[in-house]
């Protein structure tokens, strides 16, 4: 089952979890310091939340399409290529607490797009050479 993705930056990460449990009727299925995950079943959706600065309004992080397997990761690249597409791709890349394949581009508008597997879990939120996991940078590319 493929599901599409939805990355918040919260200012109230425990707010956030609460108000979201409510909305969707769901428990989340991962947390983390700074970081909570659902996988709702309906609608299809996987709904990250990242804690963000106090104070600031809630923003959309990046979206994305998780899918089952590395295989469909690679047809979407070589699909995303052919179309055209830059794209950025990462395997084994340690991202959301989870050890993920995926490849990035980027709409029309410059917001960030993966398409991902997650193969397994991790203890940390990044690869521990990377400072940004799941944001985008100033050039406006995600997960540097």
């Amino acid at each position: 089952m493929s599901r599409v993705q939805l990355a918040l930056r919260v200012a109230d990460l425990e707010g956030s979890v609460a108000f979201y449990s409510k909305l969707f009727g769901v428990e989340p299925a991962k947390r983390r310091p700074g970081y909570a995950n659902f996988a709702i079943a309906e609608p299809p959706l996987k709904l990250v939340l990242l804690e963000g600065e106090a104070g600031k309004p809630t923003r959309m992080d990046h979206l994305g399409v998780e899918v089952e397997d590395t295989a469909q990761v690679a047809a979407a690249a070589e699909r995303l290529k052919k179309a055209g597409l830059a794209t950025f791709e990462e395997n084994d890349t340690t991202c959301c607490y989870a050890v993920q394949d995926k490849v990035w581009v980027h709409g029309p508008g410059n917001e960030p797009w993966e398409v991902y597997v997650v193969k397994a879990d991790a203890d940390t939120l990044t690869k521990e050479d990377d400072s940004v996991c799941c944001a985008a940078d100033d050039t406006g590319r995600a997960c540097r």
